[in-house]
C-alpha cells in the first residue's frame, strides 16, 4: 500500500512539472506569435527602410555616423 501512495505522489509531481513546462512554453508560443504580428504588419507596408534602420541599430550594433555611444567597460 505504501508503494502505491508513492507513486501516486510522483505522478501527481510530475503532472505538475509537466503543467510548468506547458505554461512556460505557451508563453514562448505568444510572445513569438505577437513577434510575429509585428513582422507581418512591417512586410506588409512599402517603407521598409524604417524596420532595416532599427534592426541595424538595435540589433547589429549600428549608429548614426554624428552619434557617440558610452560604454560601461568596469563590469566584468
Amino acid at each position: 500500500m505504501i508503494g502505491c501512495a508513492v507513486l501516486l505522489i510522483t505522478t501527481e509531481q510530475d503532472c505538475k512539472d509537466k503543467e510548468h513546462e506547458l505554461a512556460v512554453i505557451q508563453s514562448k508560443i505568444d510572445e513569438y506569435n505577437m513577434q510575429n504580428e509585428d513582422l507581418k504588419r512591417t512586410l506588409e507596408s512599402d517603407d521598409l527602410s524604417d524596420y532595416m534602420e532599427k534592426v541595424a541599430l538595435e540589433e547589429r550594433g549600428y549608429a548614426y555616423p554624428d552619434e557617440r555611444r558610452f560604454y560601461d567597460t568596469s563590469r566584468d
